[in-house]
């Protein structure tokens, strides 16, 4: 795979928080009429303590956001990722941005992005169909500050990481095939786009290696959000969400498992619900003439 085809590779991974997640809790489910993106939400159990791991797709259908809106307000907390989410903490809409010198480094104009390819692709953005200061909602990640600087001690950066993983099988079927990618967005069909994507969002057991051993971006939030969930839980709250992206939850539920909890359940949200083209019949030109 060439550099171009990769870096293309990684900039979806990146856009829609679906980099190298485990094929365990995200997936393509797929027929004759259409193809469907969907996250995983897995129940974990200990005694009369539970904690269920949702994931999060950072653009997606409106329907799929309206699914977890409801079922959010089931949960004692629901704890969520967002770098920089704790300026929600009073659980009002902040009224000015953080100072330029607090804004994250490798974030900063993802969001635009994100706007721009869920216009193109007619999906919802994830920040703007969340109500993040729900009473239930409890910050559950880095502070820019905390991200940035561990970033820099790590020698880590974004897109370096995701990068990483477009590297890991270079032969591997479901990359976007670029020739094709280029003719859907050139038809204008966001349908047709999506469903040259939609593979490469969904495999990722080939790609999960390229999240080993210790990073910030999966294994220092995962360990912030598991302090802020054995908080929860010490405060009485017995009934948890995680509203994480998937690629944190192979690691994550290692952890859980540790702590003596047992997966009971899963269940499956769609994301994307796309539709394939409908293929004409073939013409019969004896018949037409």
């Amino acid at each position: 795979m060439d550099r171009r085809k990769r870096l293309a590779t990684a900039v979806i991974h990146i856009i829609l928080g679906a980099a190298a997640s485990a094929g365990e809790f995200i997936r393509v489910d797929e027929d004759d009429s259409a193809a469907r993106l969907q996250t995983a939400v897995t129940r974990y159990e200990k005694g009369d303590e539970s904690v269920e791991l949702i994931g999060a797709v950072h653009i997606a259908d409106k329907a799929y956001y309206q699914a977890l809106t409801a079922r959010f307000a089931s949960y004692d907390a629901l704890l969520f990722e967002m770098i920089g989410g704790e300026k929600y903490a009073n659980h009002q809409k902040p009224e000015i941005d953080p100072a330029p010198g607090e804004k994250e480094k490798s974030l900063s104009g993802l969001h635009k992005i994100y706007d721009m390819i869920a216009a193109f692709l007619k999906l919802t953005g994830q920040t703007g169909s969340i109500d993040y200061t729900t009473k239930n909602f409890v910050h559950a990640d880095l502070t820019n500050a905390e991200f940035n600087q561990m970033q820099t001690d790590r020698g880590e950066s974004l897109i370096g990481f995701a990068l990483k993983a477009g590297k890991l099988d270079p032969e591997a079927p479901n990359q976007p095939d670029p020739a094709k990618l280029l003719k859907a967005i050139l038809s204008g069909s966001s349908n047709l786009v999506k469903l040259e994507i939609v593979h490469t969002l969904g495999r990722g057991d080939d790609q999960i290696a390229a999240f080993a051993g210790e990073s910030v971006i999966i294994t220092d939030r995962n360990s912030r959000c598991l302090e802020v969930m054995n908080k929860e839980l010490a405060a009485g709250h017995k009934n948890l969400g995680i509203f994480y992206g998937a690629a944190h939850f192979t690691d994550m539920e290692k952890r859980l498992l540790e702590l003596g909890f047992k997966r009971t359940k899963q269940e499956w949200l769609t994301a994307w619900d796309i539709p394939k083209p409908v293929e004409k019949p073939p013409v019969d030109l004896e018949k037409a003439s």
